[in-house]
């Protein structure tokens, strides 16, 4: 375990891993969310201006929220998402269901070998046993 500063209000801290935050501003943080997300559900029109005045709470920070998936916002809300693979219009997070799975797809294939090589491997190991004939 090693001691770190808190990015936040400087405090010294065991850090353990994640944001380099101590405990103290991470539960502060955790509670600005909850306020946020009810913000947001209860005003659903609300600016991104408008709700980082009304929350004080920094731009940023509810990105952040946004990005993880956190915090989604609803049909009727002004602000606009776009994935970031495609352009789609979407509510939350970085990239809209298709690109997801599209993504998800590729990596899972990229990991995989192909069937193809795996038969010649077996037929090219074949060709160069040895063959011995017995009179």
């Amino acid at each position: 375990m090693e001691v770190k500063n808190c990015r936040k209000c400087g405090k010294m801290f065991n850090y353990i891993g994640g944001q380099q935050i101590c405990p103290a501003c991470k539960e502060a943080v955790e509670k600005k969310f909850q306020e946020v997300k009810e913000y947001v559900r209860e005003h659903k029109a609300a600016s991104m201006t408008q709700i980082c005045e009304d929350c004080d709470v920094e731009n940023k920070q509810v990105q952040q929220w946004v990005r993880e998936e956190r915090l989604v916002f609803s049909d009727e809300s002004p602000i606009k998402l776009s994935c970031e693979l495609c352009g789609t219009q979407i509510k939350t997070g970085r990239y809209c269901d298709k690109c997801k799975k599209e993504t998800a797809n590729n990596i899972s294939a990229a990991g995989r070998r192909p069937d193809v090589a795996v038969s010649r491997d077996k037929k090219d190991a074949s060709s160069h046993r040895m063959h011995t004939f017995h009179n």
